[in-house]
C-alpha cells in the first residue's frame, strides 16, 4: 500500500462526493501529472477502480431508491459496449505500442476533460429547466413518457450516445459520469435527477469493466495503485457526500470546471 496514493484516492473521493463529478476526470490527470504514470496505465487502472466504486453506487440507487431505468441502460450498452470493444481492438492490434497509443490516449483525455468541464456548466442549466417541467416520478417514469423525442428517435439517440461514450471512456476513462449524466438529462428532461444518476451509474459499470479488462489484457494496470486508491476513496466519498449540502455548488462547480478545462488544454496541446 502506498500512502500517497491512498491520500490521493481520499481527495478525489471527497471531491466526487461533494460535486458528483466522475472520478475519472479527476483521478486520471492526477495520476499522470502528480505521480508520473503513463497515460495508458492511469486510464486502465482508473477504469477498473471506477467499475468497483460505481457498483456500490448502483447497489444504493437500485436497492434502496429503485432509481435505475434498465431499458435505457440496455440502449446505452447496445452502443457503448461494442464500440468499447472496437476501440480496444484498434489499440491492441492496429496501432504501434508505445508513442502512438500514448499520443491518442493523451489527446482523447484532453478532449474528454474539456467536454466534462463544459458539461459541468451545462448541467446546472439543464437542471434548472427540468425543475420547471412536470417530472414523472421514479415509479411511473419510462423512456416513452420522460423522453425529449418520439420513442423511435429517443432509442436511436440513446444508442448513439452510448457509442460516443464507449469510445471516450475506453480511451480516457472520462465520460461515464459527468458526460453520461448530462446526455441523459438532455434526452430525458422529465426524468427525476435521482433516476438519471442511477441509470448513468448502472450503465457505467459494464462499460468501465469491459474497457478496464481490455486495458488489463494489454498490461495497462497497476495493482498496488488500485488497492491504495480504493482504500482512500471510500471514506472520501462518504465524507464528501455528507458535506455536499454545506458547500455552495454555484461556487465549486465553476472552479472545478475551470481546472478541468486548463488540464484538458494541457493534454490536447502536448
Amino acid at each position: 500500500m502506498n500512502l500517497l496514493y491512498t491520500a490521493s484516492g481520499f481527495g478525489v473521493g471527497f471531491l466526487v462526493g461533494i460535486t458528483g463529478v466522475g472520478g475519472g476526470s479527476l483521478m486520471t490527470p492526477l495520476l499522470v501529472f502528480l505521480f508520473g504514470f503513463k497515460p495508458a496505465v492511469a486510464v486502465g487502472t482508473d477504469l477498473l477502480y471506477a467499475a468497483i466504486t460505481k457498483s456500490a453506487g448502483v447497489f444504493v440507487h437500485h436497492g434502496k431508491h429503485q432509481s435505475v431505468d434498465w431499458k435505457i441502460v440496455g440502449w446505452l450498452s447496445l452502443g457503448s459496449l461494442p464500440f468499447a470493444g472496437i476501440t480496444l481492438y484498434v489499440l491492441k492490434n492496429l496501432m504501434d505500442v508505445g508513442k502512438e497509443i500514448t499520443g491518442m490516449i493523451t489527446f482523447t483525455l484532453g478532449i474528454a476533460l474539456l467536454l466534462t468541464a463544459s458539461a459541468l456548466l451545462v448541467r446546472s442549466v439543464l437542471l434548472h429547466r427540468a425543475a420547471k417541467q412536470e417530472l414523472v416520478d421514479d415509479e411511473h417514469s419510462t423512456p416513452e413518457n420522460s423522453g425529449r423525442f418520439s420513442p423511435r428517435w429517443e432509442k436511436i439517440a440513446t444508442v448513439l450516445t452510448g457509442m460516443v461514450l464507449g469510445v471516450l471512456v475506453t480511451l480516457s476513462s472520462v465520460g461515464a459520469g459527468a458526460l453520461g449524466t448530462v446526455a441523459l438529462l438532455f434526452l430525458y428532461p422529465r426524468m427525476t435527477t435521482v433516476k438519471v444518476v442511477g441509470t448513468d451509474l448502472a450503465h457505467a459499470i459494464p462499460l468501465t469493466a469491459v474497457a478496464g479488462l481490455g486495458h488489463l489484457s494489454m498490461g495497462n494496470f497497476d495493482l498496488e495503485l488500485l488497492g491504495s486508491l480504493l482504500l482512500g476513496s471510500v471514506p472520501g466519498i462518504w465524507i464528501g457526500s455528507h458535506l455536499s449540502a454545506k458547500i455552495p455548488e454555484y461556487f465549486l462547480r465553476p472552479v472545478l470546471a475551470t481546472l478541468l478545462m486548463v488540464i484538458g488544454f494541457k493534454f490536447v496541446l502536448q
